[in-house]
């Protein structure tokens, strides 16, 4: 992880446009939609509502983290299922939960160095549509009996085969170097950090009433699109169905433990769920907005990303990413308006807290002599998080650009650091600067 200390150079990258579908349960109403058909729908709603001519457009950065059956490349393919001309040019990004945050970086490096000028950034997920994959040996049986000339020989390419073997296998849920789900490391974050089940629950309860306010209020209404959901078309999702209205202290406390059934902390209630949605980003260089007569929502100003050893704390990422990206802000946790922090689970959240206020963390971990600092609550994911609105892994860091630029410019406030959790022993950070009056 490399350290710096300026603000960084070349072009200032304009974040113009931010637009995300609903959330929804996995396995819910977008169920017979792909992560391919979700991006296509956003960006192509995102292009229009931003009056941005399609053919201003130099690059697409999209993610996505579970890759669709029948689609690799999410980024080009969204390219040719919507109004962008062909031409443009996409790559495909996936860093877990920070996905669309690494898309909105990429493109944002690509607008300061000048090899951009106008670019969509983004990510979608189908939780609904996860590949199922085949056994080893029932792979590579299917791959002989294709190779077969006669029926005999495909036949006999199944011989070998148990009733194991022909077991689906779903898409892996835990850490390769660990073993241990994230919701399991999630648990030893809390039982390392003392962080209690009526803090997580506290702290879940706040993110759903935050977020059912902000819908009450109407702060969503123009960053969420209305998706017709198919086959019949006949109903609309217009909002996240994971916020709960009616969410109680009681309710969240009386829910078991999931990952460790005994001594665990960390239920259905006080962590993420399973989500499908997409969200997406429209950036250009701060001449291209001018000549095209945009206003800006705001500015990513700073960046960093850092890893630490999934054996340790996996979801610590963010303590470790965060001094950096304000060191290359030049800025302080003090300086910024709001704090909006990926609520993969409320241990995770809170034990972040805990490390940005750490002295003896900062020394011992960081090398450096003080902490950050601590975060203010009344700053800190004021309109809530995953936990109420859900986490489609590769669309949760540019729905909360989007969220984060609109609340900075309703309280006037100049400045926001961003962060991310992500698998692997990854974090994220970003440092956004609010358009100017």
């Amino acid at each position: 992880m490399s350290n710096g200390n300026q603000t960084r150079p070349g072009r200032r990258a304009a974040i113009v446009a931010g637009l995300r579908t609903p959330f929804l349960k996995a396995g819910g109403a977008f169920r017979d939609l792909s992560a391919v058909d979700l991006g296509a729908l956003l960006v192509n709603e995102l292009v229009a509502r931003s009056g941005v001519d399609p053919s201003e457009f130099d690059s697409v950065v999209f993610g996505q983290v579970v890759p669709s059956p029948l689609v690799s490349l999410i980024a080009r393919e969204v390219v040719l299922r919507t109004a962008l001309p062909r031409s443009v040019q996409a790559h495909t990004v996936s860093r877990a939960c920070a996905t669309s945050i690494q898309a909105a970086t990429d493109a944002a490096d690509q607008i300061a160095l000048g090899h951009s000028d106008c670019a969509v950034a983004g990510g979608a997920e189908s939780l609904s549509d996860a590949p199922i994959f085949a056994s080893r040996h029932l792979a590579q049986a299917l791959v002989s009996a294709s190779r077969g000339k006669t029926l005999a020989d495909k036949v006999k390419a199944f011989a070998h085969l148990g009733a194991r073997d022909l077991q689906p296998v779903p898409p892996a849920l835990k850490e390769p170097t660990t073993g241990l789900t994230m919701g399991e490391s999630a648990e030893k974050m809390a039982q390392v950090n003392g962080v209690a089940r009526e803090a997580q629950d506290a702290f879940a309860y706040q993110s759903h009433r935050r977020a059912a306010d902000a819908w009450a209020s109407g702060k969503f209404d123009d960053e969420v699109m209305h998706v017709p959901v198919p086959p019949g078309y006949e109903r609309v999702a217009a909002r996240d169905d994971v916020v709960r209205d009616d969410a109680t202290p009681a309710a969240l406390a009386a829910l078991k433990p999931v990952f460790d059934k005994r001594h665990g902390t960390i239920t259905a209630g006080n962590a993420s769920p399973l989500t499908d949605g997409a969200a997406a980003l429209i950036l250009v260089s701060e001449e291209k907005a001018r000549a095209l007569g945009l206003s800006p929502l705001g500015y990513l100003r700073a960046y960093a990303y850092a890893a630490l050893d999934p054996r340790d704390q996996l979801l610590m990422g963010p303590a470790f990413a965060a001094p950096v990206a304000l060191d290359r802000a030049g800025l302080s946790l003090p300086d910024m308006d709001l704090v909006d922090m990926h609520e993969a689970f409320a241990a995770q959240v809170l034990s972040n807290l805990q490390a940005f206020a750490s002295r003896k963390f900062a020394e011992e971990r960081l090398g450096r002599p003080r902490p950050l600092g601590e975060v203010d609550p009344a700053r800190l994911n004021v309109n809530g998080g995953s936990i109420a609105l859900g986490h489609p892994f590769a669309a949760t860091g540019a729905r909360m650009i989007t969220q984060t630029l609109r609340e900075l410019k309703r309280r006037g406030g100049a400045h926001a650091l961003l962060t991310v959790c992500a698998a692997g022993a990854l974090g994220a950070a970003v440092v956004l600067d609010a358009a100017e009056a």
